[in-house]
């Protein structure tokens, strides 16, 4: 079987990332007849760029040109196989990708879904505030499964959650059950690496129960992946710790294992912070070589969480050619809100090696906020935490 995307990948320069030629194909088989104008909107490409890919692609026996762009047969049979959408509930797919997630969450098809999810939320572990836990509704849970479609991130693709407490594996594999009837385990792969033992528990007996395509690995993100982790996955899901260090540190765990190409997409579930957090925050996406695709406000919404009233917001981040991992190696700085409002931690600047106190009681409450200020001697903005001090309770 040809390898299309990647041959077409080879002749025609697309700085998105060659996912996007997988992207314009999947257009072509739900929408036989498509317009050129129409692919390069579906695939957010400029005219000539989707033209080319086109060419390309009618060059390989791929699409043929005939009242609109259709797939041949042999693409056709590319799409189900290699990219796991054979079987596929059409009607359902159309409308999911069709509809606004408001839309999209309350389908009636939806219902049994959320049905599902009701009785196993019931049953979740009671959450652990010391590690930032929180409890995200099942509407939210599911709203995100349909996002990963959306950006047709699910349906044969190997998917990360780097945490989940909020059981985004669970709904990520009921989702697939419903737009695959019949079909035992559809071509996806999803893998969730938790800290939480009893999280691990309960989403292993639930994938096992509902035969759902889902592993579960213990492991504490303070320690670097396994190397048989690394550039695996297409994409990955986090709600880290709301800090500036517990966001670096998960999403970094998170780059190191997706694989290296252009365009993946990062679901990054994050509080709403000051102007001030979110410029710091940015300024992690820079150095990590992502940029935002989207930032869907009050997306996500929670049971008790009333410090962040309840609600938080799910930035979506895409991979460029220089994504990479800032936190690669162990991680022994302050992580955890409880953790960061009760030590003083003193960071080295990276340029002049000026030492500056973080925390409550130091120059500066938080790293966000010397990052920001920049270093008092050359302000740059680049720190190495050298020492922790956990304070007394007052």
């Amino acid at each position: 079987m040809k390898h299309y995307v990647e041959e077409v990948g080879a002749r025609v320069k697309v700085d998105e990332g060659i996912q996007v030629i997988e992207k314009l194909l999947l257009a072509c088989y739900f929408h036989p007849g498509i317009s050129t104008k129409e692919l390069a909107r579906r695939t957010f490409l400029p005219i000539p760029v989707a033209a080319a890919i086109k060419k390309e692609l009618i060059r390989e026996g791929a699409l043929e040109q005939k009242n609109g762009v259709h797939c041949t047969k042999e693409a056709n049979r590319w799409v189900e196989r290699r990219c796991g959408y054979r079987g596929i509930n059409r009607a359902l797919y159309l409308k999911l990708m069709e509809a606004d997630m408001n839309e999209a969450v309350h389908l009636p098809e939806m219902k049994v879904i959320l049905e599902r999810l009701e009785e196993e939320f019931a049953r979740r572990p009671q959450v652990n505030v010391q590690l930032d836990q929180s409890k995200c509704t099942t509407e939210t849970s599911l709203r995100r499964a349909i996002l990963c479609l959306k950006h047709h991130s699910l349906v044969g693709k190997k998917i990360l959650c780097v945490g989940d407490d909020d059981l985004v594996s669970v709904s990520l594999g009921m989702l697939l059950q419903q737009l695959f009837p019949g079909i035992e385990v559809p071509q996806a792969q999803i893998d969730v690496v938790e800290l939480d033992e009893r999280f691990i528990r309960h989403i292993h007996e639930i994938a096992d129960r509902a035969q759902l395509p889902i592993r579960c690995f213990p492991w504490d993100l303070r320690n670097p992946l396994p190397s048989e982790w690394h550039a695996q996955y297409d994409c990955f899901f986090t709600d880290p710790p709301y800090t500036l260090q517990g966001m670096s540190l998960f999403v970094s765990r998170g780059i190191t294992a997706l694989k290296q190409k252009k365009g993946l997409p990062v679901f990054l579930s994050f509080a709403h912070k000051s102007p001030d957090f979110m410029l710091a925050m940015n300024r992690e996406f820079v150095r990590m070589g992502l940029t935002v695709h989207a930032a869907h406000q009050h997306f996500n919404q929670y049971e008790g969480a009333e410090m962040i009233a309840n609600r938080s917001q799910m930035i979506v981040l895409e991979t460029t050619a220089v994504t990479d991992a800032q936190v690669k190696d162990a991680f022994s700085d302050a992580l955890y809100t409880g953790e960061v409002k009760r030590t003083l931690r003193t960071y080295r600047c990276m340029q002049c090696g000026q030492g500056v106190f973080v925390g409550l009681q130091g120059e500066v409450a938080t790293i966000e906020e010397l990052k920001n200020q920049g270093c008092p001697g050359c302000k740059n903005d680049t720190f190495l935490m050298v020492e922790k001090r956990h304070l007394s309770p007052k």
